[in-house]
């Protein structure tokens, strides 16, 4: 590793050969000159310099990690041992109970990373910490910002995230052993795999602070798939399971209609049987579909028979088949997520021609025919298929906004210690530290309560989950998300005009707030999920307990 003394960084001073100096690192900034959004003038200042502390003012640390290993020279001084030294410390941290993990910003992780003890977790749960977090700030963070902006992520983070052993781990457990092309990550052996393991994954990965990168990556994977994986025929799950855990193809799930969100019962998209008895003829229309731009295989709600629950089937609808249409719907947030209007687009007057055995072959190959195959589960009862899924969905989106929170406390704490006020230190200001005591107490309140419910499942047996778990972790969903939202919204007022800007130091921010919204309705509504979690609540204790109200 190059190594450089001050003294020759400092001879790099000139428009044409501009060197500085960030945290002990010489980095060649002089192709960045007419590409530095506060234009050329702002690093002339700086050439050749120290220019740590004007960096940390204005830059959030993803700036470097996106753009630095293209710039980076060498290390200044004896910053390339104590670096190496750094980093084997780094390493061995974290995989003792008792140990301190992480980079101890106050709240900025959850108890068990710093020196607390817990009972839910163990070495494997440790080393997975590590390895996912590794990865995270590698692979996802640097270029979320970017990602975000194009409204996409790049397919090779599918391969990458399958490749590590990352997106097996997010569709329920234990462990897809039949259908993973590759080993957990982080070396774990897939009979340990267990309820909080797949906690770890999911808060992890949404430390890189966007909901777009994070529903584009395993959005569609976690809520499409389980589907598949639970209640559909070995013929199905041969087709489908192994290319999306692969990362090779994708799945979202199709409920929510223009006339039906949190209503699933009375969805209207419907399937009629061909004549033949071979075919399920599809028409109808999906709305705020996560996925569903880039998605190979849709699990899709729809009628098959009479109206409520119990005429409702799941069909595994794939991209290729002629009458599937998506288009990308703009949405406030999550851009990187590809929502989407599905159409299914068959003629009713078709199907009655069919019936009456005049339709035209030709005309027949723009209608969406789904083989009888491709049925999940029983006909008419996806409603049990859909509700089954219920739990893990929410609880996804329960993790994922509550470590948004988190984020929002941690980077108000980075900025807080640096950014001054009328003379001091924001953190030296009683209001801020005011801010930051409410949002924290919130951010634990709602870990503590996900842990304990994450618990249950790892101990009561599944046939009680879905009537016993449903109405808390409705509620915990609730929790989660008003949490997130408060944290926002007392985040953006820390940072100022900074959360208003896209990109730069506000950015996780100014989008996280654009995100709330997003995990405020999917999944069921707040005033839904609160309703169901009293209704649900009220029903165990009666037949279960024998509750005197």
């Amino acid at each position: 590793m190059p190594s450089f003394s001050v003294e020759q960084v400092a001879a790099h001073n000139s428009e044409k050969d501009v060197w500085i100096i960030v945290n002990g690192k010489a980095y060649d900034v002089t192709s960045f000159l007419n590409d530095h959004p506060g234009g050329k003038k702002i690093l002339l200042k700086v050439a050749g310099q120290d220019a740590s502390k004007q960096f940390a003012q204005f830059h959030s640390p993803s700036v470097l990690e996106k753009y630095g290993p293209k710039l980076y020279k060498g290390d200044v001084g004896e910053a390339a041992s104590n670096d190496i030294e750094a980093e084997a410390t780094e390493a061995d941290s974290g995989l003792v109970e008792g140990e301190a993990f992480g980079e101890g910003v106050p709240f900025g992780d959850p108890y068990w990373y710093q020196d607390w003890y817990s009972p839910y977790y163990n070495e494997s749960h440790r080393k997975l910490r590590a390895a996912v977090r590794a990865f995270v700030d590698k692979e996802i963070t640097p270029n979320c910002h970017e990602w975000d902006e194009n409204k996409q992520i790049p397919k090779s983070l599918f391969t990458k995230a399958a490749q590590a052993g990352i997106l097996p781990g997010i569709v329920g457990h234990p462990w897809p052993t039949k259908y993973a092309e590759y080993p957990p990550i982080a070396g774990l052996k897939p009979e340990e795999y267990d309820a909080f393991h797949e906690f770890i994954i999911c808060d992890e990965l949404s430390r890189c602070g966007s909901g777009g990168v994070l529903w584009g990556l395993i959005g569609g994977l976690g809520i499409g798939l389980p589907p598949v994986i639970n209640f559909g025929s070995e013929y199905l799950k041969d087709k489908v399971v192994k290319d999306c855990l692969a990362g090779r193809k994708n799945i979202c799930l199709a409920i929510t209609e223009p006339s039906a969100g949190s209503d699933v019962a009375n969805l209207v998209s419907e399937a009629k049987l061909s004549p033949d008895g071979k075919h399920y003829i599809l028409n109808g229309e999906k709305k705020w579909i996560t996925n569903g731009v880039f998605a190979d295989y849709f699990t899709v709600a729809c009628r098959t028979g009479g109206p409520g629950m119990n005429g409702v089937s799941l069909l595994l609808v794939e991209r290729t088949m002629p009458g599937v249409t998506t288009r990308h719907m703009p949405c406030s947030g999550v851009w990187a997520s590809g929502t989407s209007y599905i159409a299914f687009e068959v003629s009713r007057m078709m199907f009655h021609r069919e019936a009456l055995g005049v339709l035209n072959n030709a005309a027949l190959s723009q209608d969406v025919r789904v083989p009888v195959e491709n049925l999940i589960g029983k006909e008419n009862r996806g409603f049990k298929c859909i509700m089954y899924n219920f739990n893990h969905e929410r609880m996804g989106i329960a993790i994922q906004s509550n470590r948004f929170a988190r984020v929002c406390i941690e980077e108000c704490m980075r900025y807080a210690h640096k950014r001054k006020t009328f003379g001091k230190k924001l953190i030296d200001h009683p209001v801020i530290r005011n801010k930051l005591g409410h949002m924290t107490r919130m951010v634990e309140a709602t870990h503590s309560w996900m842990e304990s419910l994450i618990y249950q499942t790892t101990r009561m047996p599944e046939d009680l989950q879905m009537l016993k778990l449903g109405g808390p972790i409705a509620l915990l969903k609730v929790q989660a998300t008003q949490t997130f939202e408060y944290c926002a919204r007392e985040a953006a007022q820390i940072f100022g005009g900074l959360a208003y800007s896209r990109g730069g130091q506000g950015e996780k921010i100014e989008r996280l707030y654009r995100e709330v919204r997003a995990y405020a309705i999917p999944g069921g509504s707040e005033e839904i999920m609160i309703d169901l979690g009293i209704r649900q609540s009220v029903k165990v204790a009666e037949l279960m307990r024998g509750a005197k109200l």
